[in-house]
């Protein structure tokens, strides 16, 4: 199931992490990956490391945003103890997703290099992801919600021209499609994924 194999794609996600706001969304990236830099740099035990970057996380990504964009027009269809109980199992999901591989990374180099205004919700971060001898290097873009021009959320990244949050809405799309619809079955993936 290719749900696990993107997560290591998907930490880069949360290297998106930061308590400050900003206004300017270049800035506010910026700013994130410098944090969550030295958070990964800290000679910290990895169990404190994922403490702080999920706390960080909570405050900072759109997770209910990215959530119901994931689940497509099925958000429709269900109702609202369905919704509950799928946003609680997303953002278990989510954290659980990068919190194991994300606590490897040790200082991440991001360096912001442009922005494109899409209109005055959505403006698009360009930067690049610093090569070293065990990765090279990757092109990534920050879609950043700005609806609240002082509170900037990240709501997705474009990984080499790969959006994470279109990937995860197929492959939830995938399991529903081969349920005949069945939300409970989106339900007890997540589950099972939390899980192990």
């Amino acid at each position: 199931m290719r749900i696990k194999n993107y997560l290591s794609i998907i930490i880069i996600y949360f290297l998106g992490i930061n308590v400050v706001s900003a206004t300017q969304p270049d800035i506010f990236v910026q700013s994130t990956v410098n944090r969550a830099s030295k958070v990964l740099s800290e000679n910290i035990p990895k169990e404190n490391k994922i403490s702080e970057l999920k706390k960080i996380a909570l405050e900072t990504v759109d997770i209910q945003g990215i959530a119901f964009y994931t689940l497509g027009s099925t958000r429709k269809t269900i109702n609202e103890n369905q919704k509950k109980e799928y946003i609680r199992l997303f953002n278990d999901y989510f954290l659980k997703s990068f919190s194991s591989r994300l606590a490897e990374y040790t200082n991440p180099e991001i360096d912001v290099f442009n922005k494109e205004i899409l209109n005055k919700n959505y403006t698009i971060v360009n930067s690049l992801l610093k090569g070293t001898k065990e990765r090279p290097e990757v092109k990534i873009d920050w879609r950043i919600y700005t609806k609240d021009p002082e509170n900037p959320l990240i709501r997705d990244l474009i990984i080499e021209g790969l959006s994470l949050a279109r990937t995860q809405k197929e492959e939830f799309a995938s399991i529903l499609n081969s349920n005949d619809g069945d939300i409970n079955a989106l339900f007890k993936t997540l589950k099972d994924f939390s899980k192990n």
